[in-house]
């Protein structure tokens, strides 16, 4: 499958992005990402061809490759491959051009725009992830309220906070940055939160934060209700 996320936002992309991948149920190690500088096409290839009886379907963050002409050219030409796959590619770009979204849409199971507020600047979603390492409960109950009021989708946060439970997952079971696939920064700040949880609380917590996204969009449960309370219990 494909999911394209773009638009002049820079933050908000990046945003949505990580929030649409947080929803996927990847396994450990599950996540790849692709830059401009890191590209292959073999390897996309390989990537979308690539599956497995046993694990989790792998996710790849396709970042930019338009900051490289030839990555993205490249990219363009297995767009069939990649919508095909069993495994997710999420592409991150800027406001993709008319002839471009020509070609993506077709192929696309999402392409979702993020453009700029005139005027404001929007809430940084990420705030969010930072009061869960912290497991500041007070902070993230209200980050969320200040999330709602400016407008933010309750999906989107649910799929921010799932994305750093994952990533504190990671940290919890591999030894570094370059064996979780992770970026340094990102994975030493998951690695030092990790002693504020106990052992076996992270799948737990994800999961039970996964049941409010599934079971809101299926009108089991009142979505926003249920992600305060999630909060409420950190």
């Amino acid at each position: 499958m494909l999911y394209i996320v773009h638009g002049n936002n820079v933050g908000g992309v990046r945003a949505r992005a990580y929030a649409l991948i947080g929803t996927f149920p990847v396994g450990i190690g599950g996540l790849r990402e692709l830059t401009a500088a890191s590209f292959s096409k073999e390897e996309l290839q390989s990537l979308a061809g690539a599956s497995s009886l046993f694990a989790a379907p792998e996710v790849v963050l396709l970042d930019t490759l338009s900051e490289n002409g030839d990555s993205f050219l490249s990219c363009l030409d297995c767009v069939e491959l990649l919508a095909a796959s069993e495994n997710t590619f999420v592409m991150i770009e800027g406001a993709l051009t008319v002839p471009h979204k020509k070609i993506l849409a077709p192929h696309a199971k999402e392409l979702i725009e993020v453009k700029k507020e005139d005027g404001a600047a929007r809430f940084n979603t990420f705030a969010l992830a930072d009061a869960l390492l912290r497991r500041d409960k007070k902070a993230l109950w209200t980050l969320l309220v200040e999330a709602w009021a400016e407008g933010i989708p309750t999906e989107e946060i649910i799929g921010t906070l799932l994305w750093q439970i994952k990533i504190l997952r990671l940290a919890e079971q591999t030894k570094g940055a370059d064996e979780a696939g992770q970026k340094p920064f990102v994975y030493d700040k998951a690695k030092r939160a990790l002693s504020k949880f106990k052992a076996g609380e992270l799948e737990m917590l994800g999961g039970r934060l996964l049941a409010v996204y599934h079971e809101g969009h299926m009108g089991k449960r009142d979505i926003n209700l249920a992600l305060e309370m999630w909060v409420l219990k950190l």
